[in-house]
């Protein structure tokens, strides 16, 4: 049985005219159209699949502020205000629920790093505490060992993905905002050098500003410009559990696992050190952009060939009366990797054996959409005027979602977001400007 995502009835009429296109219909998409369609703005929102069919709802449902990069620490904090507020926003309940986030420490090492990061967040609005071996006992009872310490948020929380994204999509409707599923599109189009549209699989829509939120799919749709994303795709494998009585109410991560209470009493389970990472043709491409992190990344990715092919066949370009990659795929449904889920329970289970009384009742995968530095792209472009790209949140698309699309709202009609954006820059890759990721901890 695949993932349960709640649907959204997608427009039927198809418009030929808006203000702004927004490609994809992830959690990115659905609330850079919410918030254009707030600020009364007409706007479509093109998906190619389904609403939330992809990665938005095959995440952890994490709402995390701590330990985030110093550069996403100002968009943490207008997501998270957002967040605490889109229940009454979309008028539905989206699972959000204030448990606080910890990450958990077995050596002193990641614990002095949670500091000197505490040092320098507090004053910018985010609320976190190391905890003590005895305090992370306390609020994780049961394991079979001690931790050294943690780092803890008591505000962070956390949210269903199954529902968020396509809650957000239809308060969008309410507010105006038209949504098209199984609508790709194809291709910009372009006028004297700046943004006049798009073309879809149903045909043209003209409009000044288009948004592109397509997730692993956007570097794709970039290449056809000759603009340059550095992305390239990792694939995540999850679990979720039976319900289980007296499991631990915040969320964590360890170096070997993360889990999250859901709001039918089950657990998300995964990974965060145990991914794929498709050998593709953009892989040597981006291998000097990429070379840092491999650096401090290598024993935590395992290579495969799998969508070498794949993204061969998809690169070819076409012409926009042509059916597209977009169409061959609508939606992103990578196995699982059995052997990752495997090992991630047994790790889960050593420490904690509660969750050793209740089976697994599904596992999947998703891609992630990774950057260099590991931080998003939320930036126009400066090449063609009118083209805006969210994309590349490299893990942290859930948390980032409302923040995001709050400020390419902003971006796609001139205005000045409420952040800073220019670490998030699509030109950093090219200009010099990039620092390297930040040691995780």
């Amino acid at each position: 049985m695949g993932l349960i995502v709640d649907d959204v009835t997608a427009d039927a009429d198809f418009p030929t005219e808006t203000a702004v296109v927004v490609i994809g219909g992830g959690i990115v998409g659905a609330s850079t159209a919410l918030f254009l369609a707030r600020k009364g703005v007409p706007v479509v929102l093109c998906e190619k699949g389904r609403i939330a069919g992809e990665q938005s709802s095959r995440n952890w449902g994490w709402i995390i502020t701590c330990g985030r990069d110093d550069r996403e620490i100002p968009i943490s904090v207008l997501s998270a205000r957002l967040w605490s507020g889109m229940t009454a926003l979309v008028e539905a309940d989206i699972g959000y629920r204030a448990t606080g986030i910890a990450r958990l420490y077995d050596s002193d090492a990641p614990i002095a790093v949670a500091e000197s990061w505490i040092r320098r967040a507090v004053p910018q609005g985010l609320g976190a505490r190391i905890l003590s071996s005895a305090e992370v006992a306390s609020l994780f009872p049961g394991a079979t060992r001690p931790f050294k310490g943690g780092l803890f948020a008591d505000g962070d929380a956390v949210a269903e993905p199954q529902r968020a994204a396509p809650a957000i999509a239809r308060a969008a409707q309410r507010d105006g905002a038209i949504i098209l599923t199984t609508c790709a599109v194809r291709a910009l189009d372009t006028e004297a050098g700046r943004v006049s549209g798009v073309w879809t699989e149903r045909g043209r829509i003209k409009a000044d500003a288009v948004v592109l939120a397509g997730g692993a799919w956007s570097r794709l749709f970039c290449d056809s410009l000759d603009v340059r994303l550095s992305q390239l795709p990792v694939q995540a494998s999850v679990m979720r559990t039976a319900p289980l009585a007296g499991g631990p109410l915040p969320a964590a991560v360890t170096q070997h696992y993360s889990f999250r209470r859901r709001a039918d009493g089950g657990y998300t389970i995964g990974d965060p050190f145990n991914t794929l990472a498709p050998i593709t043709p953009s892989s040597f491409r981006f291998m000097r952009d990429f070379t840092p992190m491999l650096r401090m990344s290598w024993r935590r990715l395992r290579p495969t060939a799998g969508r070498f092919m794949t993204e061969l066949r998809d690169a070819r370009r076409r012409p926009p009366d042509a059916a597209s990659a977009y169409e061959g795929t609508r939606v992103n449904d990578p196995d699982p990797n059995q052997r990752f889920i495997d090992e991630t329970r047994r790790r889960l289970v050593e420490r904690f054996p509660i969750f050793g009384t209740v089976p697994v009742e599904q596992s999947w995968a998703g891609l992630l959409d990774v950057t260099p530095d590991a931080i998003p792209v939320i930036s126009s472009v400066p090449a063609i005027p009118g083209f805006h790209v969210g994309t590349g949140f490299s893990g942290h698309g859930f948390t980032l979602g409302p923040g995001a699309g709050h400020v390419l709202a902003d971006l796609a009609t001139n205005t000045r977001p409420s952040v800073d954006v220019t670490p998030f820059s699509i030109t950093r890759f090219t200009d010099g400007s990039r620092p390297d990721p930040q040691v995780g901890f």
